[in-house]
């Protein structure tokens, strides 16, 4: 028995959990799991191909009960509970965090602190192919740039694939469901496509933990994930902000400091 299965079992054995959420083998890869007892805990997988985020469902009440939760967290998932831990979005009593070092150990933590603590040996990091995206297009001219992104929205379909596969997406009512006033134009176009992204990447303001989920959820290929990760960069420098700081209540966007430099709008 490997060691995620064994301690599943241990936990619907000692009635501590009724749902587990992890990964299993699926026809095309590796996917998200909901084991709800001993006879499925078999099926539960951690390898390289886990990197789904599942935090997405942490916010999603209709899938829980008032009974406690546990979920494999990989580091993505990890640096997203300190996220929704800041904004006060997790009940830490309704939830067992688990996670598998490079030792393959089962590590249970007991408290968000000490997850934060665990966190401090992986920050977030770019991948060099990102990277180096990133500065091509930071190294356009303004016109250029802006060409450049009116070409990859207008491959948008308006699916919100990247709002559903965010963990951090977790409004009752998003911006694009308000129609009294309409915010945002209901219809796919370039420009209407580029309102809607920028109303999300701006929500995601200092909040944002580098999943890339949006990304790899985007059915046409448009590299979303750039757009939060160079404003992360920007926010960083400017205001020395990252996501999932437990004792650093507030976002970027959310908190006002008369001290605020104020040469950062170009």
């Amino acid at each position: 028995m490997n060691k995620l299965a064994e301690k599943v079992k241990s936990l619907f054995t000692e009635d501590l959990v009724k749902l587990v959420i992890g990964f299993e083998k699926g026809s095309h890869g590796v996917r998200p799991f909901f084991c709800r007892n001993i006879e499925e805990a078999d099926k539960l997988v951690w390898d390289d191909f886990c990197t789904n985020n599942i935090a997405v469902y942490l916010t999603k009440t209709e899938l829980f009960g008032t009974d406690k939760t546990a979920l494999f967290a990989n580091l993505p998932a990890l640096r997203t509970i300190l996220q929704l831990a800041s904004e006060n979005q997790l009940k830490q009593e309704q939830w067992i965090i688990l996670t598998l070092n490079a030792q393959e150990e089962v590590i249970q933590f007991d408290n968000f602190e000490d997850i934060y603590a665990y966190m401090a040996d992986y920050p977030m990091l770019t991948s060099e192919e990102d990277r180096q995206l990133i500065e091509k297009i930071q190294n356009m001219t303004r016109e250029d740039r802006w060409q450049y992104w009116i070409h990859e929205m207008s491959k948008c379909i308006k699916c919100y694939a990247c709002r559903a596969a965010c963990p951090l997406c977790y409004c009752n009512r998003c911006i694009v469901e308000v129609n009294c006033p309409q915010w945002i134009q209901a219809w796919s176009a370039p420009l209407t496509n580029m309102e809607w992204q920028v109303n999300r990447v701006m929500h995601m303001a200092g909040r944002c933990v580098e999943c890339g989920a949006c990304a790899k959820a985007c059915p046409v290929g448009i590299p979303l994930h750039l757009l939060t990760q160079n404003m992360m960069e920007t926010i960083w420098h400017e205001f020395e902000k990252q996501p999932g700081n437990l004792g650093n209540k507030g976002n970027a966007l959310a908190t006002f400091r008369v001290e605020d430099k104020e040469d950062f709008i170009h």
